[in-house]
């Protein structure tokens, strides 16, 4: 007989819960009706975060793919009039991306759509447990040391 592998189980649970999230946000992404993939969705966000339009290299940096699946993904929403390829004003063989206004009121609905998500997701869970997850979320993504434990003998 084996021992149970508890780190093998947490993986499990954080890979079922992931598709969970994925399911339930692209499922409301649906109703909104967008006409946005999630990949696309993403790169709306990451673009959000610039305060001047970015490269098409930084979008990849920061998404951490290649370029190419960039160029993909900007080729789509310039398409349907969500960003745009501006030039870069100090260097004319650059070519920047930017949010049209449409794009804006995309990533509005994007924000709510994700929001209701997220609610959702979390509805059987109390403040208290909201707040101990938000903690156990941050020093997994931060990869630091846990905090200690409310209750926990020293």
């Amino acid at each position: 007989m084996t021992a149970p592998d508890p780190d093998g189980l947490l993986a499990e649970q954080l890979l079922r819960l992931t598709r969970r999230v994925h399911r339930i946000q692209k499922r409301h992404l649906e109703r909104r009706e967008l006409g946005v993939t999630p990949a696309q969705s993403r790169l709306l966000r990451t673009l959000a975060h610039y305060g001047s339009p970015p490269r098409m290299a930084d979008l990849a940096e920061r998404l951490e793919v290649v370029p190419r699946a960039v160029t993909t993904l900007v080729d789509g929403l310039e398409a349907s009039g969500k960003v745009r390829r501006v030039p870069d004003p100090a260097n004319r063989r650059v070519i920047r991306i930017e949010l049209t206004d449409d794009g804006r009121a995309t990533l509005r609905e994007l924000r709510a759509a994700r929001r209701a998500a997220a609610e959702e997701i979390l509805a059987p869970l109390g403040g208290e447990q909201r707040e101990a997850l938000g903690e156990l979320l941050d020093t997994l993504v931060d990869g630091r040391t846990a905090p200690p434990c409310r209750g926990a003998s020293a």
